[in-house]
């Protein structure tokens, strides 16, 4: 009560008094808040019962002021007034010492309006970064204080002004010269940065003794011109007796102090208040964003923002219960970060470890978006560290396990993470760790030269049909990633050299029909004697093809000698006979309606391809080596032998292993082309191709239909039932192949 009396009091008198030149009233205020130390015998009133926080308010205020009333970018004389009398680094002083209590608080606001609310840029001067940077020490060291949030938010406003002027970074690589300068450590910045320095900027924060903090303060006798002697001494006597405590840090291990900015946040982003870690969060994204070569360096090597990172993650990845539903860890989403603003009371589909799984897919989502913005080579380093700390140190030995329940979750967990990464290093880094860095051909006696790369794919073909449906789901939104090297090392590498084919040299009479499209020697499977049974209606016209097809581009010609689509698609329509077929009983559901769909998806295709630089047509048959033992590679090899199985298997299971050939087939390269999806291709001797497996598949289902009455009607109601036309109900008469 006593202490609103006063401010009011003081509101009073300056109101009735004569208005002073802002210069004048500036000092005013500033000898109000230094005649306090000199006068007051009480240091334990807290800070809101004086009228300080009132003259600092006073004092902005007419800073901002003199800055509206004067030309842009021209210093007043108030300003003027701040630098050159130190008054920034007085109220660090004070602010350290937290006298009288709540002073601290006071400080890191007056700090943050300042660096809001006036425009001309103040982080040059040194009286400005020096003390900023002193006081950005204070920050984080303990966590859970009463003055966080004023931490978060000076930090914050820091993070900004960098942002705005990235140069100014270098002014907060802090110089070890002091140090390790007789240890021969190279300094971090230059000596232009450091040039007017002194031994205050290497404070470290921790407590001093009274004659350092005394000389600390910068209130020389210039400060106050009209003091008279005896004030001073009251003055310098007051700041050298107040009691400045070290205060135990926060647990997070400072290996060195050359970027203290960013050690303060990474302490913050631990606080127990989810907003203030959040806010620490965003201002570590936009320090590792800064395009100086100097700070990424430093942030990366000198700070332990990648051992927070990947330890965070290993912690929550390990929180993780040993089973969790895959469709609950496909269908939860982030929230902010995973940084507790989850409520398990108010969630009515709470399961199990939900909290945990948000905090960890929320913070691996935090780990990707800080590395997409990154500066390229803060990127690099974090996303190695992400790849090595935790993808081999945490993951690997889960996925590598052999219990069917540990498998399944850590594979769903895996193929999370595959669908939310968006930054392109940090996909680098994750492909290489599923994969492995080859890009030669595979040989069969050499699948498992990357031990993760040759368990996940066995897992395509994994007893467990639950297993195999997730990795297979996995491997699909894989291939959906825009990077190259999937692709080539999952199947290309094994097609480069066509070895697939067998090479017939060309007879004058065959000429005339390679320019219809078809390669000599092979046949022509619309008059294969498997397919007599073709109707006009269940094929597509050449017009109709073409018309649907991509246009032609310069790098990919239609008439390169490929055989004809229209050939290709109709050969592949063919393959089951009428007898087999149920679509054209139920309207909406023949092979056209899903084409334009198709299309779509091929022109998406070719659009993330394009920068891949493919070639537009195969390579020439006289350049590759056909002589080397041919080998589709692991991952074709297994999808084949599911494919070969799919009258034998769970539907879903064979939805998934069409599903990821469907995606393979829709890259736009000519080899994938030609092996995948050309029935006119003379397999070499010992080879197979998806049209070959597919010919012995319907080859199968015919001999089997066979056996069974009525099979037509039959067929139409199990598709009925499959698209929800008709209740589900007992179907004794079809096999379970089916």
């Amino acid at each position: 009560m006593f202490s609103k009396f006063t401010s009011i009091l003081q509101h009073a008198v300056e109101a009735l008094a004569p208005s002073l030149p802002l210069q004048e009233d500036f000092v005013y205020h500033w000898k109000a808040i230094t005649h306090y130390y000199i006068e007051t015998s009480d240091d334990k009133a807290p800070v809101t019962d004086t009228n300080i926080p009132s003259h600092l308010e006073q004092m902005l205020d007419i800073l901002v002021q003199e800055e509206n009333e004067r030309e842009s970018g021209e210093t007043g004389p108030c300003m003027e007034y701040l630098l050159h009398h130190k008054i920034l680094e007085t109220l660090y002083t004070l602010g350290k010492a937290d006298c009288p209590p709540g002073m601290k608080q006071q400080v890191l606001v007056f700090y943050t309006k300042l660096l809001g609310r006036i425009r001309q840029p103040l982080l040059p001067h040194i009286n400005v970064h020096r003390p900023v940077q002193k006081l950005i020490r204070l920050c984080g060291e303990v966590l859970a204080t009463p003055t966080e949030n004023e931490e978060i938010q000076f930090l914050c406003i820091v993070c900004a002004k960098l942002k705005q002027d990235p140069y100014l970074v270098n002014f907060f690589l802090e110089n070890k010269m002091k140090s390790l300068g007789s240890k021969g450590v190279p300094n971090v910045i230059s000596e232009d940065t450091l040039k007017g320095q002194d031994s205050l900027s290497t404070d470290t924060g921790q407590s001093r003794q009274p004659e350092e903090l005394s000389g600390a303060t910068g209130m020389e006798q210039t400060e106050v011109e009209d003091e008279p002697p005896h004030q001073m001494d009251h003055l310098s006597t007051s700041l050298d007796n107040l009691s400045v405590t070290s205060l135990p840090e926060a647990s997070v291990v400072r290996p060195n102090q050359d970027y203290n900015l960013v050690n303060s946040l990474l302490n913050l982003t631990r606080s127990p208040d989810g907003r203030i870690a959040v806010k620490a969060c965003e201002g570590l994204m936009l320090l590792v964003s800064l395009p100086e070569p100097a700070a990424a360096k430093c942030l990366t090597q000198s700070t332990c923002l990648c051992e927070l990172l990947t330890d965070r993650l290993a912690s929550l990845y390990k929180a993780l219960p040993q089973s969790v539903d895959p469709l609950d860890i496909e269908t939860v989403e982030a929230i902010n970060w995973g940084l507790d603003s989850y409520s398990h009371k108010e969630d009515a589909s709470a399961f199990p470890g939900k909290r945990a799984l948000i905090s960890f897919i929320s913070w691996s989502d935090y780990c990707d978006q800080l590395i997409k913005e990154a500066q390229k080579t803060a990127a690099v380093a974090l996303a190695k560290a992400v790849h090595e700390r935790f993808f081999i140190g945490v993951m690997e030995p889960q996925l590598m396990q052999t219990s069917e329940m540990g498998i399944l979750t850590s594979t769903a967990l895996l193929h999370r993470i595959v669908r939310q990464v968006t930054s392109d290093v940090l996909l680098q880094e994750m492909v290489f760790f599923i994969l492995g860095e080859q890009r030669e051909p595979e040989t069969l006696a050499e699948i498992s030269r990357h031990p993760l790369r040759h368990r996940l794919i066995e897992h395509c073909d994994h007893i467990s049909d639950e297993i195999s449906i997730m990795t297979l789901r996995m491997f699909e939104h894989l291939l959906q990633k825009p990077n190259e090297h999937i692709l080539y090392n999952l199947v290309l590498r094994n097609l480069e050299e066509r070895n697939y084919t067998e090479y017939k040299p060309l007879c004058p009479e065959d000429k005339d029909v390679v320019e219809n499209g078809l390669i000599a020697g092979a046949v022509d499977l619309e008059e294969d004697p498997l397919f007599t049974d073709i109707s006009p209606e269940n094929t597509l016209p050449n017009q109709e093809w073409l018309s649907s097809s991509p246009p032609a581009t310069p790098d990919h010609p239609k008439n390169d000698g490929k055989t004809e689509v229209h050939k290709i698609v109709n050969s592949f329509l063919c393959l089951v006979p009428d007898d087999a077929k149920s679509s054209y009983h139920v309207e909406g559901t023949g092979y056209d309606t899903y084409l334009r769909d198709a299309h779509r998806q091929f022109r998406d295709y070719c659009a993330i391809c394009l920068r891949w630089e493919w070639p537009g047509s195969p390579k020439a048959l006289e350049k590759c080596n056909l002589e080397a033992a041919f080998f589709e590679g692991h991952f074709l090899k297994v999808l084949f032998d599911r494919m070969g199985r799919i009258l034998d298997q769970p539907y879903d299971v064979n939805l998934q292993v069409t599903s990821v050939l469907s995606r393979l087939s829709l890259f736009p390269h000519p080899h994938i082309h030609e092996y995948l999806l050309d029935p006119y291709v003379n397999l070499a001797p010992g080879c197979r191709s998806l049209f070959s497996v597919i010919v012995r598949v319907v080859g199968d289902l015919m001999l089997r239909i066979q056996r069974i009455q009525d099979f037509t009607p039959k067929l139409l109601l199990v598709r009925k039932r499959l698209l929800g036309l008709e209740p589900e109900g007992p179907m004794q008469a079809l096999p379970s192949w089916w």
